[in-house]
């Protein structure tokens, strides 16, 4: 399939840094609008399918340029706008954001071995990476359909919506963590550390008084990572695996936090 319908206008990756100043909560996607079909997994499965075999026939024909042509022949570029134009790249944005992030890590990594002129077995092997990627988003996306389809996944938000309880903004300091990793892999480090000032000003902010109450050791150890350890790490050019690692043992402090907040309000319960 040498053109694909669906394909939308490339949104141009630099206009990415911008738009990321501009938080979404919940499941709404950074990239953009997303469409309905988020809604209706099951029913896309055959056109999520579609779009990935076509996305690995395309970014292969760059690597057999490559391998055929040379360099200079080569149009790394495109990568970006095939992986952009599809829908499934929504559909694995909000259902899943680490295989997200590494379906970005794998675009790059096949990009920068081809600009730097790595020997084409390298290439090849930067390219296997990629499509498992990719399989492994298909995998992940046919899986959510069959929660959707259940009723254990919540509808996917196009509107910015408010956490309105504090085990609720927990959870989402947790999902704009992951979508710190997600940007970082996009090679948009910029964007990635302004989700996390973003996060505490507007939402760590909000519950730290409370936490303080119950645990203040978690609480400074959280204003470290987000303000020191976490910055430090997206500007220090690091691996996306390095900043993964940061960001899961935040969300594992989060986790305690949030713990703590739902017992203390049960007790608070149970003495009135």
């Amino acid at each position: 399939m040498q053109s694909l319908n669906r394909v939308r206008k490339h949104r141009v990756l630099g206009l990415a840094i911008g738009l990321c100043a501009v938080l979404v909560a919940g499941q709404v996607s950074a990239n953009g609008a997303i469409g309905d079909h988020v809604n209706d997994l099951k029913g896309h499965l055959n056109s999520y399918s579609e779009e990935v075999n076509w996305l690995v026939a395309k970014f292969g024909e760059v690597v057999d340029t490559y391998e055929k042509k040379g360099q200079k022949a080569t149009d790394t570029k495109v990568m970006v706008e095939y992986w952009e134009g599809v829908d499934f790249h929504s559909a694995i944005e909000t259902n899943y954001v680490p295989v997200y992030a590494s379906i970005w890590q794998g675009i790059f990594g096949v990009k920068q071995a081809i600009e730097a002129g790595a020997p084409i077995a390298k290439v090849r092997e930067e390219q296997a990476k990629l499509n498992q990627a990719l399989w492994q988003g298909l995998g992940a996306v046919k899986l959510a359909s069959q929660y959707q389809e259940k009723g254990l996944l919540a509808k996917v938000q196009t509107t910015e919506v408010e956490p309105t309880t504090m085990p609720e903004i927990l959870d989402d300091i947790k999902h704009r963590l992951d979508r710190v990793v997600a940007k970082y892999a996009e090679k948009l480090p910029d964007a990635a550390t302004s989700i996390v000032h973003d996060t505490y000003l507007h939402r760590f902010e909000g519950v730290e008084g409370a936490l303080i109450e119950q645990d203040a050791a978690l609480v400074e150890d959280l204003e470290k990572d987000f303000n020191v350890t976490l910055p430090q790490a997206l500007n220090s050019k690091t691996s996306v695996d390095d900043v993964r690692k940061v960001v899961e043992s935040m969300q594992a402090k989060l986790d305690k936090a949030k713990s703590l907040l739902q017992e203390a309000e049960k007790k608070r319960k149970d003495v009135f």
